[in-house]
């Protein structure tokens, strides 16, 4: 089954769980119509606390050491369940995030899902092979390289690249797309990039 990602500030809702990346800036729109709940709705009854629940999980996972560019985390909210997902390169990541979330007031229940992906010198080379193709084009450079938190997450699992955040426009998601499904090795891109709407 594949993983449902929305827009960090935008997502909230009281009757579903919701999923929330650490990597997607954004401003708090509507109420999803599709049942998909990708925007938060400031009238639901306790949206200022899972607001605030919210941007503290958000807080403090951004905020650990060795989160970078090859690692993917999120958080899914369910009433007082949090639920980490995503992927990381290191063991002590997965760790270091349970540990900086569990310790949040108004978490009842913590669940770490974050999946470690395996050791692989092969994925190690394509992952740096994707951040030059990346990083290095001009047009996208200038725009991506140079940010405190990149918003362009290249995630290498068995060979298979995925690009998760969030980019300007469609153009630049499509320059990124191009980029990676041009180093060799690799052998599928799935660029799951999503424009952001500001």
């Amino acid at each position: 089954m594949r993983r449902m990602r929305t827009q960090l500030s935008a997502t909230i809702a009281v009757t579903a769980m919701i999923l929330v990346p650490l990597n997607l800036p954004g401003q708090a729109g509507n109420k999803a119509t599709s049942g998909r709940p990708d925007h938060l709705d400031p009238y639901t009854r306790g949206a200022s606390d899972e607001t605030d629940l919210i941007q503290k999980i958000r807080h403090n996972l951004l905020m650990l050491p060795y989160y970078g560019i090859f690692d993917d985390l999120g958080f899914n909210v369910n009433g007082g369940t949090v639920t980490l997902v995503g992927q990381v390169t290191r063991p002590t990541l997965k760790s270091d995030a349970e540990n900086s979330v569990k310790k949040i007031a108004g978490i009842a229940k913590l669940v770490n899902n974050i999946e470690v992906l395996p050791l692989s010198p092969d994925d190690d080379r394509i992952r740096m092979a994707v951040y030059r193709a990346i990083y290095g084009d001009p047009s996208l450079s200038s725009r991506y390289a140079y940010r405190a938190a990149p918003s362009i997450h290249i995630i290498v699992k068995n060979g298979n690249v995925r690009l998760e955040g969030v980019v300007d426009s469609e153009m630049d998601k499509n320059v990124a797309g191009i980029r990676a499904k041009a180093v060799p090795g690799a052998f599928s891109v799935e660029n799951d990039l999503k424009q952001d709407s500001k």
